[in-house]
């Protein structure tokens, strides 16, 4: 029926358009997993699909049909697709297993970017991320920021939120996405903030919009 890389985005299309079943991550912008769970309207069945297995457990309280680790293996998909299938009514299921078969080409492990491009004159720097400590917009522009300096992106945060591996990458602010394996520590500022304090000889501290706050937190393995 369709796919959708925001949250509300496929909240709404699933008000619109009524589905069989839903194939959900976990840790998304705005609302986790098990947030979108709670707004789903009655009939979908839910298959989990994260690259974490400590929220296992949780998604079974959810009446999950199933947990899928990522990479996705075919062999496991396959018996998730048998588990769907049985659990639907006697008598509906019509071209469901074919349209789930088809759904699979979907679900293999998206290929996110390794590096980032950076034009300079007539040359192209290109940036491994894990070497990206964190991304900003900043003046209408994109920097992706090393402990080598920054770099200009031509893409938008927004596009490279999609683009990046949400289990290395998590936007903590509109204007911000962290690499999680560098984040030293997390702290509250004097107005009550939640800042995350990045690893390096540099101090950089980044301050987490309040309604990123969970995320951040469940991501790290606080909530």
């Amino acid at each position: 029926m369709g796919t959708a890389t925001n949250p509300h985005d496929g909240l709404e299309q699933v008000a619109a358009h009524p589905v069989d079943v839903v194939f959900l991550d976990i840790h998304m912008p705005g609302l986790t997993g098990f947030e979108v769970v709670e707004r789903l309207p009655p009939g979908p069945l839910v298959v989990f699909t994260t690259a974490h297995d400590r929220h296992a457990v949780q998604a079974f309280e959810a009446n999950a049909v199933d947990y899928l680790l990522k990479p996705i293996e075919r062999a496991r998909l396959d018996r998730t697709l048998d588990r769907v299938s049985s659990r639907r009514s006697p008598g509906d299921d019509g071209n469901v297993r074919a349209a789930l078969a088809e759904l699979a080409k979907s679900l293999r492990a998206p290929a996110f970017l390794d590096h980032l491009a950076s034009r300079v004159g007539d040359r192209v720097h290109l940036i491994d991320v894990a070497d990206v400590t964190h991304v900003v917009a900043r003046q209408r522009a994109t920097y992706a920021i090393t402990a080598a300096g920054e770099y200009m992106i031509d893409a938008t945060l927004t596009d490279l939120e999609k683009k990046l591996d949400p289990a290395r990458f998590i936007r903590i602010h509109r204007a911000v996405l962290v690499n999680v394996a560098c984040a030293r520590e997390l702290r509250t500022d004097e107005d009550g903030h939640l800042v995350v304090r990045l690893k390096g000889d540099r101090p950089i501290e980044l301050a987490v919009s309040r309604d990123r706050v969970r995320a951040l937190k469940e991501r790290l393995g606080l909530a």
